[in-house]
């Protein structure tokens, strides 16, 4: 049976930053799909959240979504999010608000990539890579080079092991990719995301929560909408290898797994 609202554990980690108003959400997606969104409407309308042409967002029913039009661009036209009632969609809502520019950022170069090439059987190289982002990254913050480094030449015992006392005072985790998140309401072991390098100032490790977020908000925000876009700029990262993530983690053998923890150099554009 697959995992619904009722099996969303606000403990974990990874959640800590949208569970307040996702506790909220929950309960109204537990009640039924119209309270769901009436609940978003609300805290949309109190926002000053814009998709990616600057329509003032909102959200609406799947079936709303008029017949022939791409989701992407009716987001962009109109600011209507079409939202179903399943987690998927709940941890995308979720991402509109915890990273607001961010998400009108990638709107825009999808958008973007519809007006110019329309929809066909294939979304393109960047529209994929576009895609990838916003269903799997999770943002690696660093502020050493040596852990970029690391996760950059697949050397996990760096990264996690020796570097495990820097986890959180120079680099950290935060996962944006919202189909990565609905994996992790029932986490495994080998469950990967596709990591988006962030590099930060040292200070950044001195901001609260809600500081942080803004600043990865406008900075990744800006890099989508000025640079070249595509799959070579993402390193995997085994999310359950983030210390504090898992408790089996503590034991460094968990990282012997090479099925997970794979060997190997490439290339990532910085």
């Amino acid at each position: 049976m697959s995992a619904g609202f009722a099996d969303i554990d606000w403990t974990r980690p990874w959640l800590a930053s949208i569970e307040a108003r996702g506790r909220r959400w929950q309960a109204a997606a537990l009640a039924g799909h119209a309270d769901y969104l009436a609940v978003l409407n609300a805290d949309a309308f109190d926002a000053t959240h814009v998709t990616g042409r600057g329509a003032r967002l909102a959200f609406i029913a799947q079936d709303a979504l008029p017949a022939g039009a791409s989701y992407e661009g009716h987001i962009a036209e109109t600011g209507c999010v079409p939202t179903r009632h399943n987690l998927h969609d709940f941890f995308n809502a979720s991402m509109w608000f915890a990273y607001p520019r961010i998400k009108a950022a990638l709107n825009a170069r999808q958008a973007e990539q519809i007006a110019a090439l329309g929809i066909g059987p294939t979304r393109g190289a960047v529209r994929d890579a576009l895609t990838l982002f916003d269903e799997n990254a999770v943002f690696f913050i660093s502020a050493d080079a040596a852990l970029t480094d690391a996760l950059r030449g697949f050397d996990w015992r760096a990264l996690f092991v020796a570097g495990r006392a820097a986890w959180g005072t120079r680099c950290e985790a935060r996962i944006f990719g919202h189909a990565l998140l609905e994996k992790l309401v029932a986490p495994y072991k080998a469950c990967t995301g596709h990591a988006w390098i962030v590099e930060v100032p040292a200070r950044y490790f001195s901001l609260d929560d809600d500081g942080r977020r803004a600043f990865i908000d406008e900075s990744v925000a800006a890099r989508i909408a000025a640079g070249p876009f595509d799959s070579r700029a993402f390193a995997p990262l085994p999310v359950l290898g983030v210390p504090g993530w898992c408790e089996a983690n503590a034991d460094a053998a968990f990282y012997d797994d090479s099925t997970v923890f794979r060997p190997g150099r490439r290339t990532i554009r910085r």
